[in-house]
């Protein structure tokens, strides 16, 4: 008989008090309060922008929402940390006023802007781009906060990921990375904590189709996993589109993920995400006759 392992449902994080399992994969829709995201920044600024957007992701199956305030795309300017929460407060109130049960992540490598949004806001968890990196105070803020936090790899900063990044393994030397990082959080009793490798965050194209290959072998830190592919540069500058039109190319790659044992989808288009979900899950399930 074929074993479906390609669908966690051992791990688990405990998220707004309950546990939130990955038996079957879940959904962070991401809603940019930035002028200058490479897909949609300058989008959702506006009351009306930020709720009507929220709504749709909610609508479309999002779990959990991802609120930043930061530009992380390649090359992209830093902004004030008063800038940042300014941004994040306006969107957060909006959020919690309109839709108060909703699971908020921020995404956030700043430990003040991360304790704010908790403390005042109620933020359900933090994804830090940058997994502690830059932020020295960042993993004491988290296990004092209580909240799942999410790791993402990233060599450089997003000013400088691109100029010339370089692995001995890229696959090896991202798990060797994070084992490093789930330990140090462990010392601190952090429990709740997802991995994502940071596809585009200082990779090569050649790199962030390795490690998409070798998506499985993240299985070994027993943690949920999350990815970040949609509509990426490793989709449009391929196939030679603009990013508005990488959603196609967005779906194929959610599919190969899926099937190396992603748990969560960070995505633009949660419709889409989750139908990739319901049909490789029935393609997991499907059994060849006489086996």
């Amino acid at each position: 008989m074929r074993k479906d392992t390609s669908f966690s449902i051992t791990k688990t994080i405990r998220l707004q008090g309950k546990l939130f399992d990955f038996s079957t994969p879940r959904i962070m829709g991401i809603l940019n309060l930035t002028p200058d995201s490479f897909y949609d920044g300058g989008r959702y600024i506006t009351e009306d922008a930020i709720m009507a957007r929220t709504e749709q992701l909610l609508e479309q199956g999002c779990d959990i929402i991802d609120a930043g305030a930061f530009s992380s795309r390649p090359g992209a300017e830093e902004v004030s940390p008063e800038e940042e929460s300014a941004r994040l407060v306006r969107g957060l109130a909006i959020i919690r006023k309109r839709f108060p049960g909703v699971p908020v992540s921020v995404d956030t490598f700043r430990a003040a802007v991360a304790r704010v949004a908790v403390k005042q806001w109620d933020v359900d968890m933090i994804n830090d781009i940058s997994a502690g990196d830059m932020d020295p105070d960042m993993f004491d803020t988290i296990a004092d906060l209580g909240v799942p936090y999410v790791i993402m790899h990233m060599q450089g900063t997003p000013k400088d990921m691109q100029d010339d990044p370089r692995y001995d393994h890229v696959v090896k030397d991202i798990l060797k990375y994070f084992s490093r990082k789930l330990a140090q959080l462990r010392e601190r009793g952090v429990k709740d904590v997802i991995v994502d490798p940071g596809f585009g965050f200082g990779k090569t194209m050649e790199h962030n189709y390795q490690l998409l290959k070798g998506l499985e072998a993240f299985r070994i830190l027993d943690v949920p996993l999350m990815v970040g592919l949609s509509r990426k540069s490793m989709i449009y500058k391929v196939l030679n589109v603009p990013p508005e039109e990488a959603l196609n190319g967005t779906t194929v790659l959610h599919t190969l993920a899926l099937l190396g044992g992603a748990d969560i989808l960070r995505v633009h288009d949660p419709r889409e995400a989750l139908e990739t979900i319901r049909l490789v899950q029935i393609f997991n399930r499907a059994k060849l006759p006489g086996r």
